[in-house]
């Protein structure tokens, strides 16, 4: 299934090239409406479109440490369905994945929360979903080129070389970020500051570590800005390269390898 969306799929050219991506969600449902409502996309059928013909683009990390999760994974599953948006999943994304085909994982970091709201689901619901899920997190990839690959979407990290390549030890970084193979006091891997080395063309808009305000460093930007901390959800609107938030309320307590106090925003 992946093999055929980098057919079909690793490079898209819209019409427009109007893009809203949206950074780290973890469940944070109500604070994702509110920014989709502030970008002036309104809902039609299933999904939300916008006037002047923009998509809205996830940059992973949909669920997990948030009190709605499976509605803000059912929101990005009818944006692409319905033809609203494009998410590439994240390393939440992918643990919950393989959650649903059966395979062992750590109920831990967030995902506990998830599965609980998933296993509270009717039964008819819950088989729906899941399928629903699969199928959906089976037809996207690690990142995604755009506007003829002047425009980058991934999750952790894409390093210059790695760019139009789709192989394991990419996707790791995708998915994980630049990781040292040490970990911090609190048992999360600590990561290489990747985007300083960047000197690509290609705009590289990404999440996966938060920050206090979206990062630039060369020609990257970072848009996870700790939602589910207490900090803000912020979209990167392209070509425009504006910044848009709203502010986001503390679901979880903060234990990153950076020290930041999300309380202070």
């Amino acid at each position: 299934m992946i093999k055929k969306y980098m057919q079909d799929y690793k490079t898209i050219n819209l019409k427009t090239n109007r893009f809203d991506i949206i950074g780290d969600i973890h469940g944070c449902y109500d604070e994702l409406i509110e920014l989709v409502h502030k970008l002036g996309y309104v809902k039609r059928g299933m999904a939300y479109f916008h006037p002047d013909d923009r998509r809205l683009v996830s940059v992973g990390d949909i669920a997990d440490k948030g009190d709605k999760n499976i509605d803000s994974l059912n929101f990005w599953i009818n944006q692409v369905n319905y033809g609203g948006g494009m998410w590439v999943y994240g390393n939440h994304c992918f643990k919950f994945y393989r959650y649903l085909i059966g395979n062992k994982v750590k109920l831990t970091h967030g995902i506990e929360k998830t599965v609980k709201e998933f296993n509270n689901l009717p039964s008819d619901e819950k088989e729906l979903f899941k399928d629903r899920f699969i199928k959906c997190y089976e037809g996207r990839c690690h990142y995604i080129m755009l506007d003829n690959k002047k425009l980058i979407v991934v999750h952790g990290c894409l390093k210059e070389k790695d760019i139009g390549n789709f192989g394991k030890s990419i996707k790791t970084r995708c998915l994980y970020g630049d990781i040292t193979g040490e970990f911090d006091e609190n048992g999360k891997p600590i990561r290489n500051d990747w985007a300083k080395e960047y000197n690509g063309k290609s705009l590289i808009v990404y999440g996966h570590t938060a920050v206090k305000e979206a990062e630039i460093i060369n020609n990257t930007i970072d848009i996870d800005t700790g939602c589910v901390y207490g900090g803000k959800l912020t979209a990167f609107r392209y070509p425009e390269r504006e910044i848009v938030q709203v502010n986001g309320k503390a679901y979880a307590e903060y234990r990153g390898s950076k020290k930041i106090d999300f309380s202070c925003i």
